[in-house]
């Protein structure tokens, strides 16, 4: 197909057809799970880093088998599943972070809370705002040497909002 030709109406509309077929099944599949559970937590100011919070996140699951999904309501943190066992890793994730997006830069515009300001918005889009596994009979899926992290961009954090929301069926 040449770049410079207008996509045919046919091809628009089969890719139309299936685009909403595929948010039909969607939401059918959604609409039949028995059950959806979702909890706000707030969790305590912590210091600038990479944080495990896998047990706060998990303490009230209830026994159900589905998707969890973890959502923080900030754009300066963010969250991410990634080995649990060697407390290096943490150090080694904010030193890589902060060489890659480092506040020394002086072409940042967006500073008005400080040097960590925009940096922080940076680094919470590179990893992320949301984490989403399986869940069985109310476990996490996660492998033996992974945990949830809340990654801490800021040098003063406030307290942190997260939003579990499980869609699953009850056992």
């Amino acid at each position: 197909m040449n770049p410079n030709q207008p996509i045919p109406k046919k091809i628009i509309t089969e890719i139309i057809f299936l685009t909403n077929k595929l948010y039909l099944n969607l939401f059918f599949f959604i609409k039949n799970l028995n059950l959806v559970f979702q909890e706000e937590i707030v969790l305590s100011p912590k210091p600038r880093g990479f944080h495990l919070i896998t047990g706060q996140v998990i303490k009230n699951f209830p026994i159900i088998t589905g998707i969890a999904n973890v959502f923080i309501k900030h754009t300066s943190a963010s969250l991410t599943i990634n080995e649990n066992a060697d407390p290096s890793v943490r150090v080694d994730f904010e030193t890589h972070f902060n060489k890659l997006v480092s506040e020394n830069d002086l072409h940042y515009t967006h500073t008005l809370e400080g040097p960590d300001d925009m940096t922080s918005h940076i680094k919470s889009t590179i990893i992320g705002s949301s984490v989403t596994f399986p869940v069985k009979e109310g476990k996490p899926l996660l492998g033996i040497w992974q945990g949830i992290y809340l990654c801490e961009h800021r040098n003063n954090s406030p307290s942190r909002k997260i939003v579990v929301t499980i869609y699953g069926e009850k056992n």
